[in-house]
């Protein structure tokens, strides 16, 4: 089914209001108003500004350099060569370049009227800064995607769950017939989701940090984790009494994901497994060492896995994660 998206909306408003600003004040070339600001409407409103200035900046360079060389020269197609040959290196210097269209409207217009004067120059500046005025206007509202980002938290945990819970019942019971879908469900939220976070801390102009940015990366970092833990556990036999204790411990592990921060609690049960483990007897056979050692090995990647998350510090005001 066709749908208008939000940001086509936002540019077709400020495209109209655009021209008829620049229209009601009888602007030549009103219409590139218009142009300006749809160049100007991004997905953020981090890169509506960023892009706004480097725009700006680069149609001011333009109107220097079209009034200097069409005057000195002539208002010929080879000046317009020239001109840009010049102008461009000089915007990718000052880091400008998202400006070259829109500025090579504005030199154009200076070209087809072949005079420069302060007229011309404040009709070109009033067109810049009512389509980068537009834009920035429209854009000053963005939709919340909080909602869909706590959403998204709360599916990857479920998940994420289920994955420890099928750990636990493969180290019980080996072959499970899991197909292991959770995986790669969870690698796709978490990859979709920070990349929402992101858009969602480029949507606000003052704040340097976002939450939800900083827990999905976190979970990103766990996940090269989990997926080193997986060929380990097919080394482990339960027949071993430390497979039995690592497989209660996963199982546990299932149940405690959930918004309180809880992992220093977990790492301490760690602590205590290693410490049962070196009172134990040696072991008696190559299969039980090759088994007693995946298990250590398994250990020290669980604990990093709960480190990542010791280390993530959330804020109060959201009451987030484990």
């Amino acid at each position: 089914m066709f749908r208008i998206g939000y940001r086509t909306l936002k540019t077709a408003l400020g495209a109209a209001l655009a021209i008829a600003i620049a229209q009601w004040l009888q602007l030549d070339f009103y219409a590139s108003a218009g142009i300006i600001t749809v160049l100007c409407i991004q997905k953020t409103k981090k890169k509506s500004f960023l892009i706004s200035w480097a725009r700006l900046l680069a149609c001011l360079i333009g109107i220097v350099y079209a009034g200097v060389m069409f005057e000195i020269i002539a208002y010929h197609p080879i000046t317009v060569g020239l001109l840009l040959l010049l102008f461009i290196p000089t915007t990718l210097i000052v880091n400008a370049q998202a400006g070259i269209a829109t500025s090579t409207v504005i030199i154009l217009h200076i070209y087809m009227l072949e005079e420069i004067n302060m007229g011309i120059v404040m009709n070109e500046f009033a067109l810049i800064t009512i389509g980068i005025g537009c834009a920035l206007l429209t854009n000053i509202y963005m939709p919340s995607v909080e909602t869909k980002l706590g959403k998204d938290q709360d599916e990857l945990e479920k998940r994420i769950r289920t994955i420890f819970h099928e750990f636990a019942v493969y180290v019980k019971k080996g072959d499970n017939n899991w197909d292991g879908k959770e995986i790669t469900e969870a690698f796709d939220i978490v990859h979709r989701a920070k990349s929402t976070a992101l858009q969602n801390l480029e949507n606000h102009v003052l704040r340097y940090e976002d939450q939800y940015y900083h827990y999905f990366k976190m979970r990103e970092k766990q996940f090269d984790i989990i997926e080193r833990m997986m060929p380990l556990l097919t080394a482990i036999d339960i027949r071993v009494k430390q497979g039995e204790m690592v497989a209660n411990f996963l199982e546990e592990l299932s149940k405690g994901v959930h918004p309180d921060n809880t992992a220093h609690l977990f790492i301490a049960q760690l602590e205590d497994l290693k410490e049962s483990f070196k009172e134990m007897a040696l072991p008696k056979t190559r299969e039980e060492f090759e088994t007693r050692s995946s298990i250590l090995q398994l250990i020290k990647e669980l604990e990093q896995y709960l480190i990542i998350k010791r280390q993530f510090k959330p804020k109060r005001e959201y009451s987030l994660f484990r």
